[in-house]
């Protein structure tokens, strides 16, 4: 088929009309502006500050940063606050009471429980002990957890519009609830480019735990590049022999023959950018020179060879287990000292709705050897000062019981009026925590933190005013933080 035509069925019924109304004229002169630029293979943003990575817009960051990487350990299915880190005195007295109506005021809930008679408060099963010197409170649960306590920030104050799992974790790793924008480390790779050209600047690991098996299922999409250019969408590798799929070459081909094989086929696609003017083709030869040099940097990556004795007893026995949270962890480790700008793992089976108490145990096992163990780690190494590395989901869990009281498969429902998330290194501040909730752990009490400010904040950490990285998407300017007023959490920055 003519390419030029599969180019233009590809263009949006919106972005055809908008055209085709501004006459023959305009469209001359794009083209032959886009095909100038094209032709020199230059980005649109052409020109960059010192401080960037290669591919990085100009004039990015905007100030000094304090994190020049990200590791982000996704919490997906809501951890439970209410029994993890935000505790209440009161609680044991209220166990087994019913929630005042005054507290759960005119807030949505799920359709899972909208139809309980009855709303018992429901205390966490497991103590809590104060931690490090600021005693802050953290769960038997997670005693590797607790003996970090000193490294992070706890921020009790999280909120969200979103009470469903879909639209939630698109929000907080998007922007928004709806499908087909951008995700933060896209927005990263788009604005600050790429550290290691043989490398990827966004990077996805995924892990099922041992809590609801199987979690809630996940979408290529919250890593995706939404409307920026295709080379900024996050890069999953794969447990096990081939991390990445296609990208060993197959029998009989060696580096040489791949080498002259991608340099033709560069050379047919400029010709079709200069005669078609689609800017997702240099895309494509982007990708195929990735592709060629991460033939030899992922190899040495997932080779765990090099790691001492006692750095993979530190992440705990699970490290040597392809696909498992602690081996990602410590492959995520070994990708920032690569320079990858994001690295963000995805850990399933958080939603416990039914088996509280078998469930989150579990869970909670699975998760907090390694997360204390990377933070430890990149601390050893000197390397957290400039790694912001962060731990949450897409909402908490209620204080109210799920099913009946006390029974074996009650669990909690979702909960985004308030949850608890942590962050440690990149400047933020050392055993500290920040926000507060009511006695029923159910609405915030004392400086709000809405998933919005969140994402500005990572961004300010990073060196980026959230307000001057946007996209021109269908006549906006889209953002990774939206239209609506963010704020910057500066109380949580050291």
């Amino acid at each position: 088929m003519n390419p030029y035509l599969q180019f233009q069925r590809a263009v949006t019924r919106r972005a055809f009309l908008e055209n085709s109304s501004l006459g023959i004229g305009r469209a001359a002169l794009a083209s032959l502006l886009l095909g100038n630029s094209l032709a020199k293979g230059e980005d649109a943003h052409a020109g960059k500050s010192k401080f960037s990575g290669k591919g990085g817009l100009p004039g990015l960051p905007h100030f000094a940063p304090t994190a020049k990487r990200v590791i982000y350990l996704f919490q997906s299915g809501g951890p439970s606050h209410v029994d993890l880190f935000d505790y209440k005195p009161t609680m044991e007295k209220l166990h087994g009471t019913e929630l005042p109506e005054s507290i759960r005021g005119d807030q949505r809930v799920t359709g899972m429980t909208s139809g309980q008679k009855n709303f018992p408060v429901v205390g966490p099963f497991w103590k809590m002990r104060q931690c490090g010197k600021h005693g802050t409170w953290i769960s038997d649960l997670l005693p590797h957890t607790q003996k970090i306590a000193d490294d992070i920030t706890i921020v009790k104050s999280i909120h969200t519009e979103a009470i469903n799992h879909d639209p939630a974790i698109t929000f907080i790793n998007t922007g928004s609830q709806q499908m087909g924008h951008a995700s933060m480390g896209a927005w990263l790779s788009y604005g600050l480019g790429n550290a290691n050209e043989n490398f990827p600047a966004y990077m996805v690991l995924l892990s099922q735990g041992t809590g609801k098996n199987p979690g809630q299922p996940l979408f290529s999409r919250l890593w995706g590049n939404g409307y920026l250019p295709s080379k900024h969408q996050g890069v999953q590798l794969r447990p096990g022999a081939n991390p990445v799929l296609y990208l060993a070459n197959p029998p009989g081909i060696t580096p040489t023959h791949r080498r002259q094989q991608l340099d033709d086929l560069a050379k047919l696609n400029q010709l079709q950018a200069e005669a078609v003017g689609d800017p997702e083709i240099h895309a494509r030869i982007a990708a195929y020179e990735m592709a060629y040099r991460m033939q030899t940097s992922v190899p040495g990556l997932t080779d765990l060879s090099s790691e001492s004795e006692s750095t993979l007893e530190r992440y705990g026995p699970e490290a040597k287990k392809p696909g498992s949270f602690a081996a990602n962890c410590l492959l995520a480790r070994r990708m920032v000292e690569r320079d990858v700008r994001f690295v963000q793992l995805f850990h399933r089976g958080w939603d416990q709705h039914f088996a509280l108490k078998q469930q989150l145990p579990a869970q909670c096992k699975d998760i907090d050897q390694a997360s204390a163990a990377l933070v430890k780690d990149l601390k050893d190494r000197g390397m957290l000062d400039e790694t912001l590395v962060i731990w949450g989901g897409e909402f908490g869990r209620t204080v109210y019981s799920q099913g009946k009281i006390g029974s074996a498969v009650a669990g909690r429902d979702h909960h985004g009026r308030c949850f608890t998330m942590w962050m440690a290194g990149g400047g933020v501040k050392r055993g500290f925590e920040y926000g507060l909730t009511d006695d029923f752990c159910y609405n915030i009490a004392e400086n709000p933190v809405h998933i919005r400010d969140l994402n500005a904040t990572i961004l300010h950490c990073l060196g980026i005013d959230h307000r001057r990285l946007s996209f021109k998407y269908r006549g906006l300017d889209a953002r990774l933080t939206g239209v609506e007023e963010s704020h910057i959490v500066h109380d949580i920055l050291g």
